[in-house]
């Protein structure tokens, strides 16, 4: 049975921060196609201390889904809407951005967050601080990182998907699952026809935790172990792989803000240059995906 048989839609809301950089220029192309294909909310979200960014800052939502030729050219704001997604461009004037991401999660909870950071930092460039525990701990949803030197993997020019090879690194804690799940989900929504789930697990054939992998229609599941530091072989693994994307469960307690802390995922972050999608255990998305 195919893994949309089995469940229903995980995503009805995305928010994306952005500081208006270029790196978040293309992180807003991912979270406005996971938007479109799950038909959610999306909502972009951009922190001013002094007040000084306006509406017009923002990337276009209509103008972008024109030149992918989702909408014909000059359509009326409406027409976004009648594509079944409800976006939403709000500036919060205040002080603390970390705060005011989470605070504004709390109230409108996201199962996809969608941020661009600074590969060299391993941080958002306007998150680029240290982050307190319980600030990260309040918001532990699935996210999306973009490396800013990354072009990620949907295209700017049409917002075409270019995903074959999916990354997933597996432990007997945190519980792999719902990062598998999460996976396969996400390609089949994103119409992704053909690639390959690589299982990756530091360790030997006894210490493999036990999964299970959806069948997803053109695509295969293959499993391989490594000995050695834990880190270097999945960085190893991903840039022989040429990975498109690197799923990694996360504890739940670390956030969503997990990357920009001392996690495995965040040095994962701070070394590759794939994108890197964090499900931490407990989230609303791995709920919905069992």
């Amino acid at each position: 049975m195919e893994l949309m048989e089995t469940i229903g839609p995980v995503i009805h809301s995305v928010l994306h921060p952005t500081d208006f950089s270029e790196g978040s220029r293309v992180a807003f192309y991912h979270a406005l196609k996971a938007a479109l294909l799950a038909r959610s909310e999306l909502t972009l979200l951009h922190v001013s201390s002094d007040g000084t960014r306006e509406w017009s800052d923002f990337p276009g939502v209509r103008e972008t889904l024109e030149r992918w030729n989702v909408l014909p050219e000059n359509s009326p704001r409406s027409s976004v809407g009648e594509l079944g997604i409800d976006a939403r461009k709000i500036i919060a004037n205040e002080p603390d951005p970390v705060e005011a991401v989470v605070n504004y999660q709390n109230k409108n909870p996201a199962e996809l967050i969608v941020l661009a950071t600074h590969q060299r930092q391993g941080r958002v460039s306007w998150l680029d601080r240290s982050v307190s525990e319980p600030i990260a701990r309040k918001a532990a949803e699935m996210t999306l990182f973009i490396t800013g030197e990354s072009t990620g993997f949907v295209s700017a020019d049409d917002g075409s998907v270019s995903l074959r090879r999916v990354l997933i690194p597996i432990a007997e804690t945190p519980r792999a699952q719902p990062a598998i799940d999460a996976a396969a989900w996400l390609v089949t929504n994103l119409n992704c026809e053909s690639g390959t789930f690589t299982l990756f697990h530091v360790g030997t054939q006894d210490s493999i935790p036990a999964v299970r992998c959806p069948e997803v229609r053109g695509w295969e599941w293959e499993t391989e172990l490594r000995s050695g530091d834990v880190i270097q072989t999945i960085l190893d693994a991903s840039n022989e792989t040429v990975a498109d994307l690197i799923v990694m469960a996360t504890d739940g307690r670390n956030g969503f803000l997990d990357g920009l802390r001392g996690s495995h995922s965040e040095r994962v972050l701070r070394q590759s240059g794939a994108p890197l999608l964090t499900v931490p255990v407990g989230s609303l998305a791995s709920i919905y995906l069992g």
